[in-house]
Formats: structure tokens, C-alpha cells, sequence
């Protein structure tokens, strides 16, 4: 008996050997099969940066130092001057019978805009009729006093009296004859039509009659309003923090959305004494001759030139390769290659067309390829 409880503690020995060996084996294996694999670093290309075999072939140049003047550009859109808008005022009140010009047409001036039939001007008739008959009688009554006093039939005070009446009937004449003409009428004419013409030469930026409609005398708004559009207002909105860079008087040079390829140069008249507290910008306006192609509405390019001096670099205007809407510079590097470099250029030298300046992205001192073009050129093929 006690030999097969041996046996049996001896077998229960072997087999829990076993399990513990298999299951220290398979933990081992587990703990194999979870570690993460080994780093495989592969470095990316430099895309900026290439190589050539002749390097010597493309000449080198320095980048300068140039003063220039602080410059900050904001937008702004074009809007009538409104010294220069005239308004269409009418002296007589009546029904439209005609509209002789639309709004947005061009317009001389003395050019028929608008005619009306008007019960003013049959009152105004009937007065100066009434006048005139006034004065011819008085006149009468004074030649035959001047007579009747000549042969002692009358006092002298009888004389001055008629005179007097005489005298007042021309200023009423003349005051009922130069009503007519004011509302447009010729008192030898009668007629009971006015016809209202325009005041000054411009376009009708505005228009507030339609046929049939009724118009009333010194009434505002008017039927019409004609603005000189030879000069018009550029106005811009300035953050708070540029405004130290604007001045009254100074100059701005203008580029119309419509336009890019000109540049218009206008004279600053106001700077706005109240911020908008929302987006906490100052109104600026620019005086800008008109060459007949800024309309209102349009959207400009303004640029500003401070009165402080920046320090910017510059390079040959060559060195600059324009792609894509963007702006590139070559310098040398190691190992017979050149780096290609993204800059923000700025404007030609007004005194040297061949020099450019850089705003950013390069430092006065670094050598950059004098012709760019021709390195992109060879890099390409």
C-alpha cells in the first residue's frame, strides 16, 4: 500500500514538472512574439535641394542692405466724392410728363432730364400777365400827370405819386417775369411745362422719379443726383496699430482689383477721428484722379509709404524665379548643390530696374544664383 501511494505522489511530481516546463516555455514564447520589431529609420529626400555637376557654371552674388521706406498695404474701394455731388433740385411742383435721362447715364450740363406739367407756372403766367397790364396802366396814368402838371393842372405831390405807382408796377413786373424764368419758362412763351435740365456735368449716380410720378418743389431727395466723377474718394479701413504709419498728405498708390498692371496715385485727405469698435479700424481717404476707368464700388489695393526707413535686402532681379504665384531664390550648398529658397519678394528699385527687394525669407549677405532661370532650366532637364 505504501508502495502505490509512492508511485502515485510520484507521478503527480512528473506531471506537474511537465506542466510548469510547458507553461514557462509558452510565456517566454508570448513575450518573444509581442515585442514591437526593431526601428527601420528611411530619411526622405530633401526636395529642395539639388545637384548639379558643374556648380562654377552658375555665377554667385551677394545680397545688399537698402533703405527704404515702411510700407503697408490695405484694401479699400472706390466711392463718389461728395463735395462733387450736385443734387437735381426742382423749382415747381407737378406731374412728370417726361424723363429725358436715366440713372447711370452721363450728362451735360443744361442736358434736358426732366419735364412736368405744373400748376406754378400757370399761376406764375397769370401773375406776370396781371403785371404787365399793372404797368402799362400806371405808366399811362404818369404821362398824362406829367402832362396835367406841366399846364398847372395838377400839385406836384399828384406827380410823385404817380410816380410811386409806376415805378413799384416794374418791380412787380420784373419780379413776376424772373419767376418765370427760374422755373425754366420764357415770359414771352406761355407755356405750362417746366423743364428741369442739369445743373452741372457728371453721371446720375442716383435716381428717385418714374414716369407719372408727382414731384414737389425744394423737396429732398431729389428727382436726380449727378455726381463729377472726374475725381473720386478712395476709402480704406486702417487697423488701430498702423495708424502711426499714415499721414494727411501723404501719398498712396493705387491698384485697381480690375486693373493690376496700373498703378494710380492719390493724396491722402482724412484719416477718421472715430474707430469702429467691432473690428477697431479707422476710415482713411485717399483723393484720387479719375481717368475715367475706377467706377464705384470698385475693390482697390492701396499702399501706404511711412515715413520710417526699413532696412530690406536686395538682389539682382534675375536671382528671382516667379512660380506657381510664389517666389524663389537659389543659394549654393555643400557637395556641389544648390537650395532653393522661398521668399516673398517686394518692387524693382524705382532708381534700378535690375535690383529687387526681398521682404523675407533671405538676409543681406547671403550669395544667391545671379539667373535663376536658367538653373530651374537645367534642373529640369
Amino acid at each position: 500500500m505504501k508502495s502505490l501511494q509512492s508511485w502515485a505522489s510520484s507521478l503527480f511530481a512528473l506531471a506537474l514538472l511537465a506542466l510548469l516546463t510547458t507553461t514557462g516555455c509558452t510565456g517566454h514564447a508570448d513575450a518573444a512574439a509581442g515585442a514591437p520589431p526593431p526601428p527601420n529609420v528611411v530619411l526622405a529626400p530633401d526636395s529642395t535641394l539639388f545637384a548639379v555637376d558643374h556648380p562654377e557654371q552658375f555665377p554667385l552674388a551677394a545680397a545688399m542692405e537698402h533703405a527704404a521706406a515702411s510700407e503697408l498695404v490695405v484694401t479699400g474701394t472706390v466711392t463718389p466724392d461728395v463735395a462733387r455731388n450736385v443734387p437735381v433740385v426742382p423749382l415747381a411742383s407737378g406731374r412728370v410728363v417726361g424723363i429725358h435721362a436715366r440713372l447711370g447715364d452721363t450728362v451735360k450740363k443744361g442736358q434736358l432730364l426732366l419735364t412736368i406739367r405744373s400748376d406754378d407756372v400757370s399761376g406764375g403766367f397769370s401773375d406776370y400777365r396781371k403785371a404787365v397790364a399793372d404797368e402799362v396802366l400806371a405808366r399811362a396814368q404818369l404821362e398824362r400827370a406829367k402832362d396835367l402838371f406841366e399846364h398847372g393842372a395838377i400839385a406836384m405831390n399828384d406827380l410823385q405819386v404817380a410816380q410811386d405807382t409806376e415805378d413799384k408796377a416794374k418791380v412787380d413786373l420784373e419780379t413776376t417775369a424772373e419767376h418765370l424764368r427760374l422755373l425754366g419758362n420764357d415770359p414771352d412763351k406761355p407755356a405750362h411745362l417746366v423743364e428741369i435740365v442739369a445743373p452741372v456735368s457728371g453721371v446720375i449716380t442716383d435716381q428717385q422719379v418714374t414716369n407719372a410720378a408727382t414731384v414737389q418743389a425744394f423737396n429732398t431727395p431729389g428727382p436726380f443726383t449727378i455726381s463729377d466723377l472726374s475725381y473720386v474718394w478712395v476709402v480704406c479701413d486702417v487697423y488701430e496699430n498702423d495708424l502711426a504709419n499714415v499721414r494727411t498728405g501723404d501719398t498712396a498708390e493705387i491698384v485697381l482689383n480690375a486693373f493690376p498692371g496700373r498703378v494710380f496715385r492719390g493724396t491722402i485727405s482724412n484719416i477718421g477721428a472715430i474707430l469702429d469698435p467691432t473690428i477697431r479700424t479707422a476710415k482713411v481717404r485717399i483723393e484720387v484722379q479719375n481717368p475715367g476707368i475706377m467706377r464705384l464700388g470698385m475693390f482697390v489695393k492701396a499702399t501706404f509709404r511711412g515715413q520710417a526707413k526699413e532696412i530690406h535686402t536686395i538682389v539682382p532681379a534675375s536671382a528671382v524665379l516667379h512660380m506657381h504665384d510664389r517666389d524663389f531664390v537659389f543659394i549654393p550648398a555643400p557637395d556641389k548643390k544648390f537650395r532653393r529658397l522661398d521668399v516673398v519678394s517686394g518692387d524693382l528699385l524705382s532708381g534700378n530696374t535690375n535690383l529687387q527687394e526681398i521682404k523675407s525669407g533671405l538676409k543681406p549677405g547671403q550669395q544667391v544664383v545671379t539667373n535663376a532661370l536658367v538653373l530651374d532650366h537645367v534642373l529640369g532637364q
